[in-house]
């Protein structure tokens, strides 16, 4: 069976064209991108207006397309190419776009699943790292961190570049690892954005459309 990275939402609010274009982009300079499998956009995703999914629609025949989703003919690289989605949630019709590994068949249905789950709190449908990805996207810039880049003595070397985020320690604001959260915290941030997504208003529902 093919393993792929979990799917992660890239971009917060709604892309417009030019950042659209820019997120395909966003890894052209990272020593990490493998141009023959076209690693590390596999998974990710991200929001973007109407006009965006429709234009990208009309620009070359689909690789495939079924309701609610259609795949771009032009690989991004390897086996990856971009899959645009129309997603009805909450009762308002919604564009995503996301980067899937083609080798696996299933990964355009399962992208598509990721992106309700994230957008409705359904996190019991959700991978840790999935979460982990919801956790980091929802806090608030002020509140995250690079560990090691403000103050590189306060961090073993084995956790220097990686993810952190601010949490209570016994009413003392601290920075901790993002994959160290523990099971509870991890729930009782979920639970916060599933809270604040509903209060947005609405069903939870999610259909093609």
């Amino acid at each position: 069976m093919t393993t792929h990275p979990p799917f992660r939402k890239v971009f917060d609010g709604v892309a417009t064209r030019e950042q659209m274009h820019r997120l395909f982009d966003r890894h052209k300079d990272n020593p990490d991108f493998d141009p023959l499998s076209g690693k590390p956009y596999a998974g990710e995703w991200f929001e973007i207006e109407a006009a965006s999914y429709h234009l990208m629609l009309a620009l070359l025949p689909p690789l495939f397309q079924r309701t609610g989703m259609f795949g771009f003919s032009e690989y991004r690289a390897g086996s990856i190419t971009s899959v645009f989605f129309t997603i009805r949630i909450r009762g308002r019709e919604r564009w995503f776009h996301g980067f899937c590994d083609l080798t696996d068949k299933r990964s355009p249905d399962a992208m598509r699943a990721a992106i309700i789950a994230y957008e409705t709190g359904a996190a019991d449908s959700m991978t840790r790292e999935e979460k982990l990805e919801a956790i980091w996207n929802a806090t608030h810039p002020d509140c995250r961190g690079i560990a090691g880049e403000s103050n590189p003595d306060a961090w073993p070397e084995d956790h220097k570049g990686k993810r952190a985020i601010v949490v209570d320690d016994n009413g003392a604001a601290v920075l901790k690892l993002l994959e160290h959260l523990t099971d509870d915290e991890i729930d009782a941030r979920m639970a916060n954005i599933h809270v604040r997504r509903s209060n947005r208003g609405g069903t939870s529902d999610a259909d093609p459309s």
